[in-house]
């Protein structure tokens, strides 16, 4: 092993570590990354920014453009309202519904089929008996499927399509994904529609009333009101006789130490967490007290929740510091974290993707400040963007469509055709649109994207091969691809499916030109195990959105995506076995 392929599997390994922990932004990992690999020299100065121009992400950039002004046609909506106007199952509802969000994953980056998905999925909840926990992991991992089934549905499928047309001069075909994708997700989105709502039943206590709020466990700070119970307590009783988690105790500006003896006094700030309603609970009995909103009798004062999103301009900041949030009166009461790591005061708390946030102010104000830093409103619908009532867009898109699927142009000069007609026919403001896009994973792909060929040029991919190859009989192409699936499909629950794809297609290459097969069905192998994310809540920003807002805990995903992963694996190795061998 040179120094430069063991420096690249080090910075390699340190940078999935840095992803899967989650405690730096992703796009400042990736940067770092990339600059820590012309540092070792694994490729030239003119290499360092070359993924900017890279078609996959150009392509990318491109969807998500589209997505926004289709996410503005609401037609995803009135598909909802057919739905509640029916007396169907609830089973049905939710394989409708899985089965819709997978059917717009297809023509879409599955993260925007998710997000015009969710509001529809809290819409259902709402109004119905159905609880959220039983809606959003389904089209949560319906969106991860439908991305299977086209070259658009998620930037793996992209990226290996496009690694295949630099080594061959020919990518995959827009639908070649297919012949492997569709059959995996109908028959997941079956097993999804079938199992969820036994291993979520309604339990009363965990699931809302139809048009009520979810009860998750929530992070504040109250002060005790002189004549509260809790005065003359201590501290480590708090979890016994009330049922609050201590984690800070305030008298007047200091800390006050969490020792055995510590008594809580009237006039204390008391950093607690612990379910939503049991706040309420709590302040409704003078036990707590929350400090109170300049204009909480306001005509227009409303309480809301509101997720972080992946292109939220929150994400890495502090409480204290959202002044987009201040500058217009309106108060963060509590905060439902991802995160276990509590430091300091409620202030310090630093936000993350799917964080939570309980907010109360002017409803005007609430709307302004989350349509700025771009957070989704769960509570209720506060979208000042009018809706499109044409549908020239959605013609357009399949028009873009149909062309990239023939083989007429190429996707990204397709999908550039669609976006310059939808700007000419006002139906998007190009300069509001890429401020609102998804930047930081636009900025990790393309920084992922050196690093991944320096893993070809380095000769770390034909090493790595070479290991793989005394594991299995690679002879027999069936071993090597049913590998290949499998390390995509065990690495892609801890890293994003892209970063998998990047670092597994060199590999792909490899072993495939070491057994002297063709490396087709590899690749195809590399790009279905990528979006196989269905056992953990941080492979992917969908599943992380669906834990906060679902109040999910881990095991859950464990529980819902355990069967659906073995299925998934076994029947996408069966089919490349099939059509690509």
């Amino acid at each position: 092993m040179t120094f430069e392929q063991a420096s690249l599997l080090i910075l390699l390994g340190l940078m999935l570590a840095l992803f899967c922990l989650g405690r730096f932004r992703i796009e400042v990992v990736s940067i770092a990354g990339l600059l820590a690999g012309y540092a070792l020299g694994l490729y030239p100065a003119e290499g360092v920014f070359s993924g900017l121009a890279s078609p996959v992400v150009i392509t990318v950039i491109e969807i998500l453009l589209i997505v926004q002004v289709l996410a503005r046609a609401q037609l995803f909506g009135a598909l909802a309202d057919r739905l509640l106007a029916t007396d169907l199952p609830t089973s049905v509802i939710i394989g409708a519904l899985a089965g819709l969000t997978a059917f717009i994953s297809i023509f879409m980056n599955n993260i925007g089929a998710y997000a015009i998905a969710l509001p529809v999925a809290l819409r259902i909840a709402d109004v119905t008996a159905i609880p959220r926990r039983q809606l959003l992991i389904p089209i949560s991992f319906s969106a991860l499927l439908g991305g299977l089934v086209s070259l658009i549905g998620t930037p793996a499928n992209l990226l290996v399509s496009d690694a295949l047309l630099r080594v061959t001069g020919h990518g995959f075909h827009f639908f070649d994904f297919a012949y492997v994708g569709l059959p995996v997700a109908i028959v997941g989105v079956i097993l999804i529609a079938a199992t969820v709502p036994r291993l979520f039943p309604k339990s009363g206590e965990e699931d809302a009333a139809p048009g009520q709020a979810i009860d998750r466990q929530m992070i504040t700070e109250r002060r005790i009101p002189h004549g509260s119970p809790l005065v003359g307590q201590r501290l480590v009783d708090c979890r016994r006789a009330f049922g609050l988690q201590p984690h800070a105790l305030i008298r007047g500006s200091r800390f006050v130490p969490a020792v055995e003896g510590t008594a809580i006094e009237a006039g204390d700030i008391l950093l607690a967490e612990g379910p939503d309603v049991l706040f309420d609970r709590l302040l409704a009995k003078g036990v707590l007290m929350l400090e109170s909103h300049p204009d909480p009798y306001g005509s227009d004062f409303i309480r809301s929740e509101a997720v972080v999103m992946p292109q939220s301009t929150l994400i890495g900041s502090r409480i204290q510091s959202l002044e987009v949030f201040r500058s217009r009166g309106v108060a963060i009461t509590g905060l439902s974290m991802r995160s276990p790591r509590i430091e300091g005061r409620f202030d310090d708390l630093t936000l993350s993707i799917g964080d939570i946030l309980k907010l109360e102010g002017p409803r005007h104000a609430i709307a302004e400040a989350l349509e700025e830093c771009e957070c989704l409103p769960l509570a209720a619908s506060y979208d000042h963007t009018p809706p499109l009532r044409s549908f020239w867009p959605l013609f357009i898109f399949a028009c873009g469509v149909l062309v990239a699927a023939t083989g007429l142009l190429r996707p990204e000069i397709a999908f550039a055709g669609v976006i310059l007609a939808m700007a000419l026919l006002n139906f998007i403001n190009l300069r509001a649109a890429i401020a609102d896009l998804n930047w930081p994973i636009i900025i990790m792909l393309a920084a992922m994207i050196p690093l991944g060929a320096a893993v070809a040029t380095s000769g770390t991919a034909e090493m790595l091969a070479g290991g793989l190859g005394t594991i299995v009989p690679i002879e027999r192409p069936v071993f090597g691809v049913a590998l290949i699936l499998f390390l995509a499909m065990v690495i892609t629950p801890f890293v994003n499916n892209a970063t998998v794809a990047i670092v597994l297609t060199p590999v792909a290459f490899e072993l495939a030109a070491k057994a002297g097969h063709s490396a087709n069905a590899y690749l195809i192998a590399v790009a279905a195990g990528a979006s196989l994310d269905f056992i953990t809540p941080f492979g992917h920003h969908n599943n992380t959105l669906t834990m906060s807002i679902g109040s999910y805990r881990f095991t859950d995903f464990l529980r819902a995506g355990w069967l659906l992963t073995i299925f998934s694996y076994g029947l996408a190795l069966a089919l490349i076995g099939w059509f690509w061998i």
